[in-house]
């Protein structure tokens, strides 16, 4: 075991945002237990490999609960009491109640509706010279499904209504994070009014079977509705959109992958092993959400202390080379591929069912009636959107060949 290493070089840590792999590569080899200390925050720290990450994932001396650090702000005030932020049992209830809505079965009969939303929207753009993949397709398709399961009304299905979402998780790239949470604070709290009057949407309309559950027994407090409200807003659309920004962006940057991939028809394996590399290869979620060590953690030769935080790379776990074979090749057919881009164990991803079966529509469907595109812009110049987990990109500009 070498070392560990006092700092990783300053231009890597630079990057991390545009392109974090090499980062991720140099605490693989030089530092895979990597702690940052800053004065007056507790310490956090960076576990970068495959096996490490894994097995963090499940060890139940690692606690969701962000009120185990002092003065830690783990997202707006008034939408942090949901299953992501919570432990078992309080985990277990919250995640029992929302586990029905996404079961692969009922996932499955989403498939037409998810069809006949991209094939509309890349009709609005058939004849655009210009196309951004995000704001043209990946932000409104994601979001509208997201607003079917919960039975948000499609008067609220808006870029508005989505930027005023995503001004919450990157509040730095707002004009007014304050007003944001105010408008986002209200929108949710109307929603719950209307469904506990009975107003509102049918379909599966998650949120209001969660409203009716809470009242009916009494297991879910009007904060923790909001919450989860807030939460299936967001994981259910910004993964998505990141895997397909990001999938897109990985298939364009590898013609020979994206050629051999839309030469298969629909439901082939090749279209779901190519879903599950892309997942892989450049990981929606970045870093797993929030954990602190409940008790000591001995990893390489360190302790990880009571109440510091852990922050688990799956970004860099899905390049372990000692996991996975030429781990920087995209190979659409790759198999085995036990990546973890939807998490382990107890906190696994609810919507890996959605998030799955909307990469194998959009992705056959984008590669066939967007043949003829290419990058506006070189890959390096591409913004990427600042977020403490995820990773997306903020526009993925093409124009037409």
């Amino acid at each position: 075991m070498p070392a560990q290493a006092a700092h990783p070089p300053a231009d890597l840590v630079a990057a991390r945002v545009r392109d974090p792999y090499p980062y991720f590569a140099w605490l693989r080899r030089h530092a895979p237990a990597h702690v940052e200390r800053r004065p007056g925050r507790p310490a956090v720290w960076q576990v970068s490999r495959y096996e490490d990450v894994r097995a963090l994932l499940t060890d139940s001396r690692l606690s969701k609960d962000p009120d185990r650090v002092p003065g830690y702000v783990p997202g707006p005030a008034g939408f942090n009491r949901h299953l992501v932020h919570a432990d078992p049992p309080d985990h277990t209830r919250l995640r029992t109640l929302v586990n029905t809505a996404f079961v692969p079965r009922r996932i499955a009969m989403l498939e037409p509706f998810i069809n006949a939303v991209a094939h509309r929207l890349l009709d609005r753009v058939e004849h655009h010279t210009h196309v951004d993949l995000i704001a043209d397709f990946a932000a409104p398709l994601t979001f509208r499904m997201i607003c079917a399961i919960l039975g948000v009304p499609e008067h609220l299905d808006t870029a508005e209504t989505r930027d005023t979402l995503m001004a919450t998780i990157a509040p730095e790239a707002s004009a007014d994070p304050a007003r944001a949470e105010r408008e986002l604070r209200k929108l949710l709290d109307a929603l719950i009014v209307d469904k506990r009057s009975g107003e509102g949407p049918g379909g599966m309309d998650l949120l209001g079977a969660l409203v009716r559950a809470g009242d009916e027994s009494g297991t879910i407090s009007e904060e923790e509705l909001r919450s989860t409200a807030y939460l299936l807003l967001l994981v259910g659309h910004d993964t998505t959109m990141n895997l397909l920004g990001n999938g897109m962006l990985a298939l364009l940057r590898h013609p020979a992958e994206a050629a051999r991939l839309a030469a298969q028809d629909a439901g082939s394996r090749l279209v779901t092993t190519a879903v599950e590399e892309l997942l892989r290869y450049d990981s929606p979620v970045r870093d797993a959400t929030f954990r602190c060590a409940a008790a000591p953690i001995g990893l390489h030769d360190r302790t990880i202390g009571t109440g510091d935080i852990v922050s688990l790379l799956i970004g860099s776990a899905n390049r372990d080379e000692e996991r996975f074979r030429d781990a920087d090749l995209l190979d659409l057919g790759r198999t085995p591929n036990d990546h973890l881009a939807f998490g382990y164990g107890l906190h696994f991803c609810i919507g890996a069912a959605l998030a799955r079966l909307e990469g194998a529509v959009a992705f056959p469907l984008l590669l066939k009636r967007l043949a003829a595109v290419e990058l506006a812009k070189p890959a390096d110049e591409l913004p990427w959107r600042p977020a403490r987990v995820m990773r997306g990109l903020a526009a993925l500009p093409l124009v037409r060949r």
